[in-house]
């Protein structure tokens, strides 16, 4: 058998914590934000928690 890889794009993006969930950024944060308002962009700025039905694939994608 190979070795199972990482997947590169999973490692840049999620950070798993200390009680197992798996720690997000959130999108929409990078550019255009003249029209978003000062309350929206301060919540992307918060880190957010990957959903449940979600968090079997990043595991795989971690190699965790």
């Amino acid at each position: 058998m190979p070795k199972m890889k990482t997947g590169s794009s999973a490692k840049k993006r999620f950070r798993l914590t200390g009680t197992g969930k798996i720690k997000r950024k959130h999108a929409f944060k990078s550019h255009i934000l003249t029209k978003k308002t000062t309350k929206q962009k301060r919540n992307l700025t918060k880190s957010g928690i990957v959903a449940k039905s979600d968090e079997k694939n990043i595991k795989l994608q971690l190699g965790i």
